[in-house]
């Protein structure tokens, strides 16, 4: 179609499956997360990782030892992915809950086609890695894979089948129900439920945005979303370091790190920032 004003357009329906990544980016905006930048030198990572594929070890990514050490540093430091709870009685009355959790469940977006629909846009689907602290990084990296390849139904946009969720008929229903009834019959009652919360998403969220390389490695990029702990993976630029007492080029990683304000404060994300580019910088675990 054309207009002389307006040019050359297509009007197209509103992808359906857009509609809970619109939600979540809602509800998130109402989250009182803190954001974190962060500089990580990865040159030992990204050289052993070179090391283990050259020497015909297992080929695992970048992304899956990522979520390894995020995984590791946040089982150490439970506060930072704890998830508000509702009212509860004790001693002094009724009160809010704080639910702290030993398994770090750790939710990724997998881009695959829609069942039936080869041609169409890839969709962005979550996929939650049950106890990625209790896993070693081929095992990670493993699960990534096989859900980047699994067999999908068709029209099924949930990757995990163990997840609190609606059934597959109802995701669709919800998909074109007004906003009001998804927020009544899901959103509510999922944010009231931290057990579900942990069934449902994990409570950390992993993404990784393809940001081009530059010479000064300074490029982040800032989530919005629901988990309590979100990390996003920017892009490595090359620059000068100091390794010992020498000045040499360096790997540096551009990493953002979300917290929820509402549950945990500045000195236990310090600590936990602290264990993170510990175990990041000393490529723990490859």
């Amino acid at each position: 179609m054309s207009d002389d004003l307006v040019g050359a357009f297509e009007e197209v329906p509103y992808p359906a499956w857009r509609t809970p990544g619109a939600d979540a980016v809602r509800h998130g905006k109402v989250k009182h997360h803190v954001p974190v930048l962060l500089e990580v030198d990865v040159t030992e990572a990204k050289a052993a990782l070179a090391r283990r594929k050259q020497q015909g070890g297992p080929d695992v990514s970048f992304t899956a030892w990522a979520a390894r050490c995020i995984a590791q540093a946040a089982a150490e430091h439970k506060r930072v992915h704890a998830v508000r709870g509702g009212f509860a009685l004790g001693r002094r009355g009724f009160r809010r809950t704080l639910v702290t959790f030993a398994d770090v469940d750790m939710c990724l977006a997998v881009y695959r086609r829609l069942a039936g629909d080869g041609a169409g846009e890839r969709v962005p689907m979550p996929f939650v890695i049950r106890k990625v602290n209790e896993k070693d990084l081929q095992q990670v990296s493993l699960e990534i894979r096989e859900a980047q390849s699994r067999p999908l139904p068709e029209d099924e946009q949930w990757m995990n089948p163990d997840a609190d969720v609606p059934p597959p008929w109802l995701v669709r229903l919800g998909l074109v129900a007004p906003r009001g009834l998804r927020d009544l019959f899901f959103w509510d009652r999922l944010f009231a439920d931290p057990f579900r919360v942990k069934r449902t998403m994990g409570t950390v969220m992993l993404t990784s945005v393809p940001l081009t390389r530059r010479s000064g490695g300074a490029a982040w990029a800032i989530p919005i979303g629901v988990h309590p702990l979100l990390v996003a993976l920017g892009a490595i630029g090359r620059r000068p370091g100091m390794a010992g007492d020498r000045m040499e080029p360096r790997d540096v990683l551009s990493m953002t790190v979300l917290f929820d304000h509402d549950v945990v404060d500045g000195v236990p994300v310090a600590l936990f920032l602290r264990r993170l580019s510990e175990l990041m910088e000393g490529a723990t675990g490859i």
